[in-house]
């Protein structure tokens, strides 16, 4: 059954290529300005009591929210769903990969999970991290962002796999959608916020949060249920359609 779900061979390369010297550095960039920006907002707390009053609510939720979920999970997404598949089927190699008598959706799921672990390793848990730099403690909002982090980790890096099976273009259709949809569209737009991972997400920490994300204003556009059966929803549908579509690539078309 393991095997049905996820192949080492194909895990292994996936993750070669996903953390290669490179692309490892990208990675590191933003969990990095991210962890710099919360202990320079500790510091600061430090030498300032209103600071340090604010940072034990909404100013750490801001910061994680703002920087965390409206910017850095989905670039992470977009480069560990793209690079996990995409490299391979612009350059074709991938030919030498589905000569094998692999199921097409053990390669996807494969990727996927590789995706998702580089996701939760790079902002998943730097997410908790700062919110410990932030509170100074692992409590609720610590965890609770972390938990929404991994959620949107998980429905990104499927939606961004998609992308790089269906088109050559998915890391400026991905950035498009990423900076625009996720991050001003999504976040602002009533109607539009509905459609949103980091809306959905959100759901999530608010859930987790409970009667506290009242006080640390963190509110979601849709409920929790609606927005985990969305998460959940979008992850398999596109890791479906990206499997069928693996069935049928085109390796050599131009267009």
């Amino acid at each position: 059954m393991t095997d049905l779900l996820m192949n080492p061979t194909v895990a292994r390369l996936t993750s070669r290529s996903l953390l290669g010297r490179k692309r490892t550095l990208l990675l590191s960039l933003l969990p990095l300005a991210l962890l710099s920006l919360c202990t320079l907002a500790r510091i600061l707390g430090s030498l300032d009591d209103d600071i340090a009053g604010q940072l034990q609510g909404s100013l750490s939720a801001d910061l994680l929210s703002t920087f965390g979920f409206a910017i850095m999970m989905p670039l992470l997404g977009l480069i560990a769903g793209t690079g996990s598949i995409g490299p391979e089927i612009d350059e074709g190699s991938i030919v030498y990969l589905l000569a094998k008598p692999l199921n097409r959706y053990t390669i996807v799921v494969t990727k996927l999970l590789v995706a998702i672990g580089v996701v939760t390793a790079f902002g998943a848990l730097p997410v908790l991290a700062a919110g410990v730099i932030l509170t100074g403690e692992l409590g609720e909002i610590a965890v609770a962002f972390a938990i929404g982090a991994f959620a949107a980790g998980v429905g990104y890096a499927a939606v961004f796999l998609l992308l790089a099976v269906i088109t050559r273009n998915a890391v400026v259709v991905g950035l498009i959608y990423a900076l625009i949809w996720e991050s001003l569209v999504g976040g602002l737009v009533p109607g539009a916020q509905t459609l949103s991972i980091q809306q959905w997400a959100t759901a999530i920490i608010e859930k987790t949060l409970g009667y506290e994300a009242q006080l640390l204003f963190v509110e979601s556009a849709v409920d929790f249920s609606t927005g985990l059966l969305a998460l959940v929803g979008v992850t398999l549908v596109a890791t479906a359609y990206a499997g069928r579509r693996l069935q049928t690539i085109r390796l050599h078309d131009e267009s």
